[in-house]
């Protein structure tokens, strides 16, 4: 599997489970909304008053977990950031090409964007037999 061959799978999504870790040191997971970038580049809105902001901000380190159904999925880790500046609107455009709606969500405060850049997947195909499992590290979601 290349990264765009991962980009493709992705976007035919638009939910995802992310899990980051509490000050405390326990898990904390959620839902959210993403969209994708060419680049791999997961990007979600949260707010900075969630759980989750506040562990990323704190550990930028998650998992995610994209598509769960039809014993198809994507186990995702990486590292998080909140981008700013013309970065920002870069990644905001990634997530409102899957989510036109979230620009009305700008006028919440406390609004954010997070991007994470993944560093490791692991691709699931259990409809296969034998199952198809394919592990993508850093230097091959980096490559085109």
């Amino acid at each position: 599997m290349t990264r765009a061959e991962l980009v493709t799978f992705l976007r035919r999504y638009r939910l995802a489970i992310e899990a980051s870790v509490s000050a405390g040191g326990g898990p904390q997971a959620a839902v959210v909304g993403f969209g994708v970038s060419d680049a791999c580049e997961i990007v979600f809105d949260t707010l900075t008053t969630t759980r989750k902001y506040g562990n990323l901000v704190a550990n930028p380190r998650i998992a995610l977990v994209i598509g769960w159904d039809h014993e198809v999925t994507a186990q995702i880790e990486g590292v998080v950031d909140f981008p700013t500046g013309a970065e920002l609107e870069r990644v905001r455009d990634v997530y409102f090409a899957a989510y036109p709606d979230g620009r009305d969500r700008l006028a919440w405060p406390g609004i954010t964007h997070a991007r994470v850049r993944p560093t490791w997947v692991r691709y699931s195909d259990f409809r296969k037999d034998p199952p198809l499992i394919v592990e993508l590290g850093a230097a091959d979601l980096a490559a085109g």
